[in-house]
């Protein structure tokens, strides 16, 4: 038995001897009991799935061998807006979007609360990877096609009609040069920097250094859409098998922003840039762009073609990762680190190469 893990009909508690093993059996419990009384389920397997962010992630087994997955909350003070995140899942479903389903209570309730830990439960999608640095080959085309039909379907909810807004307020560049001057100083006053800390404080004067060219992009940017969307679609939240989107995950709550964003965001997802290589990204993403535009016709143009600027200019107007060692340190690890290098690297490679490879997406996708 791991720290994380409890096969529950075998295993007992009262072996447990230190602190951090206990606390996480004791949650492993927590979970078992709430999943017999909120849906009748009697787990025989319990482990925990490293990735997650905002919630505690569980792979659970129960006594026939059937897996499913929980997500266990921290803060019952956010239960609302953890709520609207998965109707807003269970809205793409209905639409016909890839995602994993939710499975309510006994009670018909999307989180189970009478136990001691919030949660919720979900089917499990088996044999997956995520889109994160795996995007090649066919893959792009069949991200791009299965985001064209989450946008279209998510373009009808009732939260918020897409509107268009002008792209100039994608990003506020004097409130990120002012981040910017907080985390160098934050940086500069650090006793004893590390070697992440280092390039972290390196990174973000490169990002200082180039805000006026962002000023530029933004300044030339058309009107473009903004609609309920996703709300994290990166990489990690979507998982394939083989060359299909078996499932799009982790929704947030139905807040509108920019359409252009979200295709970016995944479609320039920074490992997959890089173990690509520049060329290469580039014919992917542009199948992506076309795969995405049969999917949702009704899209404008302009949110296509403008894309690869967005992305240059939201990327590099982001603060995060490299504030985290400043104002998130809980959060630094080796992935995390990883990941602060690989984003810095595709957000100057864009900047360097905007006018060529814009040129390129618009001459493939007109």
């Amino acid at each position: 038995m791991s720290t994380a893990s409890l096969q529950l009909a075998t295993k007992s508690v009262g072996a447990t001897s230190t602190p951090g093993r206990a606390a996480d059996v004791e949650q492993i419990m927590a979970i078992a009991d709430t999943l017999v009384l909120g849906y009748g389920l009697d787990p025989a397997e319990i482990s925990r799935i490293p990735e997650g962010t905002a919630t505690d992630n569980y792979s659970v087994v129960d006594q026939s061998g059937h897996r499913l997955f929980v997500k266990v909350y921290r803060a019952r003070d956010k239960l609302d807006l953890e709520r609207a995140s998965i109707e807003l899942s269970e809205y793409a479903a209905d639409g016909g979007v890839a995602t994993a389903r939710v499975i309510r209570s006994s009670e018909h309730e999307l989180i189970e609360t009478r136990g001691r830990l919030p949660l919720s439960l979900w089917s499990y999608v088996p044999h997956t990877e995520t889109a994160e640095g795996t995007l090649s080959g066919a893959r792009w085309s069949a991200v791009g096609a299965e985001m064209g039909r989450l946008h279209r379907r998510l373009a009808t909810h009732p939260a918020a009609a897409p509107t268009l807004k002008p792209g100039a307020t994608l990003c506020d560049v004097a409130a990120a040069r002012d981040r910017f001057d907080t985390l160098i100083s934050a940086y500069e006053h650090k006793v004893g920097l590390g070697k992440f800390e280092t390039w972290a404080l390196q990174a973000v004067r490169e990002r200082q250094a180039v805000l006026g060219d962002v000023e530029r992009i933004l300044a030339a940017l058309p009107p473009l859409t903004v609609q309920v969307m996703h709300g994290d679609l990166a990489g990690p939240n979507v998982l394939l098998k083989n060359d299909d989107v078996a499932a799009i995950v982790d929704f947030g709550p139905p807040t509108p922003g920019y359409l252009a964003w979200e295709i970016v965001r995944l479609g320039c997802d920074p490992k997959s840039v890089l173990s690509n290589g520049t060329e290469n990204w580039l014919t992917g993403y542009t199948d992506l762009a076309l795969a995405y535009r049969d999917a949702n016709p009704k899209a404008p143009a302009d949110d296509l073609l403008s894309s690869l600027r967005v992305g240059c200019a939201a990327k590099l107007c982001a603060t995060f990762p490299l504030s985290a060692p400043v104002e998130r340190p809980h959060l630094v690890d080796a992935a995390l680190e990883s990941y602060a290098r690989a984003r810095h690297e595709a957000a100057l490679m864009l900047l360097d190469r905007l006018p060529a490879l814009d040129e390129t997406l618009r001459s493939t996708i007109r």
